[in-house]
């Protein structure tokens, strides 16, 4: 969307889901719970950083990545601090680990699944394929781990991307830095137990056998573009919001929702904005959310962007995020962007009788 004004822009109230939705700008230390007509009804301050990924559990307590300023000097989606506050702000539990970045997700068994950078080996180094020449951090290059902790911060199981196979196997895109092999930024716990995992640059989604640690499915597509927010949704679906950036040939330079059939691996629905597909761009950051009506809410986080659609693709609510702030990297500059949002109905078990 083409931002002109702030708040909520639209709302069809016969066609939009009702519910409360959860944002926070990037870089911010503050987390707003809003209404349909963009109302603050709730808002929670982190007192560890500002945030990066957050969402709420069905106790009602907010868990929440934040910034710490060690680890290594790569800046995209670092976090380090995962925390857990009570609906009213109170810090109940923590766990840091200063590799760890973009995603985090809190278990039912009490456990803590995340993404973390491990440094790459020099002769793993050696072993990667693809990015710009030249653009390694320090002349080293940063894997992915997928780690998962007890609640009291041992590590439980972890899955590595620096096996031979997957490193011949998988190339990063030649237009992205080689100071990460794969900028992982999602991880989604599957209800076998099994783990849903998003590598941007090499345009990628795997499932992990939990248990055997192997890949147990793959899917690779460049049309994604460096995709967010993968999720396998009620009918076993796949829902991703693919990005379009930095596509094979320069096409597409807009951004979609696809909704993906992992067995024959078709895309069986598709949104993007049909009048003018560059009205809809977020080259990074990002997400979806199919909701309970079938519409589905999608954040276009470069634009700071939540909107609400039809499964016919009718726009039928639109928030432009009002909140500006410094980019850590970027001096002098305001930003808006918005990494993920998400919406809850006010009969759920995270807002029912709370608000």
């Amino acid at each position: 969307m083409l931002v002109q004004n702030y708040g909520v822009t639209y709302h069809d109230k016969s066609k939009s889901t009702p519910g409360y939705t959860l944002y926070s700008r990037n870089f911010s230390d503050q987390i707003w719970l809003i209404n349909m007509d963009g109302d603050v009804v709730h808002e929670w301050k982190t007192t560890g950083g500002s945030t990066h990924f957050h969402y709420l559990r069905s106790n009602g307590n907010l868990f929440v990545c934040e910034r710490v300023e060690e680890g290594p000097k790569l800046v995209s989606g670092k976090s380090g601090r995962m925390r857990e506050y009570d609906w009213d702000g109170n810090v109940i539990w923590e766990h840091v680990d200063d590799h760890q970045h973009h995603d985090a997700r809190r278990l039912e068994n009490g456990n803590t699944v995340y993404i973390a950078w491990h440094l790459l080996t020099s002769a793993e180094a050696k072993m990667v394929k693809g990015g710009l020449p030249g653009t390694e951090l320090d002349d080293e290059i940063y894997g992915e781990v997928i780690r998962e902790v007890d609640g009291g911060g041992t590590v439980v199981w972890e899955y590595a991307n620096n096996a031979p196979e997957f490193l011949n196997k998988y190339s990063i895109n030649p237009l992205a830095s080689r100071e990460e092999y794969g900028h992982a930024n999602t991880i989604s716990p599957l209800d076998n137990g099994d783990y849903l995992v998003s590598y941007r640059v090499f345009d990628l989604m795997v499932i992990i056998d939990r248990q055997t640690g192997n890949l147990k499915w793959e899917y690779q597509n460049h049309q994604l573009g460096g995709q967010h927010d993968c999720q396998v949704i009620d009918n076993g679906n796949i829902l991703v919001f693919a990005n379009g950036d930095k596509v094979p040939g320069g096409i597409p330079n807009f951004s979609q929702i696809w909704e993906i059939d992992p067995e024959s691996k078709e895309i069986v629905w598709r949104y993007f904005a049909k009048k003018n597909p560059l009205t809809f761009w977020s080259p990074h950051i990002s997400g979806c959310q199919r909701l309970a009506s079938g519409n589905t809410l999608i954040c276009e986080g470069g634009q700071g962007c939540i909107f609400e659609i039809t499964p016919e693709g009718e726009v039928v609510w639109e928030y432009i995020n009002p909140f500006f702030g410094p980019h850590p990297a970027m001096p002098g500059s305001e930003i808006n962007w918005v990494f993920r949002a998400k919406r809850y109905s006010a009969d759920s078990p995270e807002i029912q009788n709370r608000i």
